[in-house]
């Protein structure tokens, strides 16, 4: 189980910022609160201001500046934040204003940036007053369901317990329901969080993630579950534009850069990696990069120069990334693999 709350030693999502401490903060206070300076008919509300005080630009500028591409994925999480603060603006003249259903479905290849997307999410609900913590909970079946009797319950409930507050991200969810064993206890834990997200929403978010085939699979045999999440958003693959942008950035944060000739070998690289079984998108980038690092430091080790330069200390060459199982299958062959899910 993975919990984030932004304090002390906290766990980040892969991608994600560090935050700010998660001490409260009195400017942003009970933004969606309906008892916040009630205004009557002859009043105006400045959306600018509030949306300055909100602080809701910085999640969408962070989201931005740590995510490439997903523009769909982006435009859904911008229309969901106009909506609390135009919703806020509603109640404050009393106009009656359901609480929005918040709960999610993330669907997508691995890599594509859900949990760092989740992980801003829950911070854009705490800023905007509808989550009180703002932290995410990412768990798997194995944090959820149990092996005997009586153990799905209270795992399942300790789960909820600490989410409490903010976003609950469950990974693989369909991993959860299995329909081939009638003695599998998932049922039992989709139950529980059946009545928490409907008695509870304005504790808890929940969203689930996982591959979009297997996720309508899933929906189809719970439709109780399906009935319960109102946004249910894609997030594609990356291009190989993109891709190479990902790696590009990874490279500069790491503190190293790609020769000119290392960028054209990077970029034929990603074309083959991403033809074969088991692509991660940006996680199977970031693993390239860090095999690149540890061949580079080992060319360096090994080599017969007893002096390096900054620059050799910095400068990834072709050879960190020729020396990659990925360049010993034949680029047409690559091609003709179908790339395949992970297995479970």
């Amino acid at each position: 189980m993975v919990v984030n709350d932004s304090g002390p030693g906290a766990r980040m999502a892969f991608g994600a910022r560090p935050g700010a401490p998660a001490a409260p903060d009195p400017e942003r206070a009970g933004l969606g609160s309906p008892a916040r300076d009630a205004l009557t008919n002859g009043d105006v509300v400045d959306l600018a201001a509030e949306r300055r005080r909100s602080g809701v630009d910085q999640v969408l500028d962070a989201l931005d500046a740590e995510l490439v591409g997903l523009a769909p994925v982006k435009a859904r999480i911008r229309q969901i934040a106009a909506l609390l603060l135009v919703d806020s603006a509603r109640t404050r003249f009393g106009l009656t204003t359901a609480r929005p259903n918040l709960h999610m479905c993330f669907t997508g290849e691995p890599g594509t940036g859900k949990t760092t997307v989740a992980l801003r999410m829950a911070d854009l609900l705490k800023r905007l007053g509808y989550l009180e913590r703002g932290h995410l909970v990412a768990v798997g079946r194995e944090d959820l369901v149990g092996q005997y009797v009586g153990h799905t319950a209270p795992k399942t409930k300790e789960v909820l317990k600490r989410a409490m507050g903010g976003v609950l991200f469950i990974d693989e969810a369909y991993y959860l329901y299995r329909a081939e064993n009638e003695r599998d206890y998932g049922q039992e834990s989709i139950e529980i969080l059946l009545q928490v997200m409907e008695n509870q929403r304005q504790d808890l978010v929940v969203i689930l993630a996982g591959y979009k085939d297997r996720m309508d699979t899933f929906f189809q045999a719970n439709p109780g579950m399906s009935s319960r999440i109102a946004h249910h958003i894609d997030f594609p693959g990356y291009t190989l534009e993109e891709l190479e942008q990902i790696g590009t950035l990874m490279v500069a944060q790491a503190g190293y850069e790609l020769s000119p000739a290392a960028c054209a070998t990077f970029r034929e690289y990603l074309a083959r990696r991403r033809q074969q079984p088991r692509f991660a998108n940006a996680r199977s980038v970031r693993n390239a990069v860090e095999r690149a690092r540890l061949r580079h430091a080992s060319r360096l080790f090994d080599g017969s120069a007893a002096l390096v330069s900054r620059g050799d200390l910095v400068r990834l060459e072709p050879e960190d990334f020729l020396a990659s199982r990925v360049f010993q299958q034949p680029a047409e062959d690559a091609a003709a693999t179908t790339p395949a899910p992970p297995t479970p």
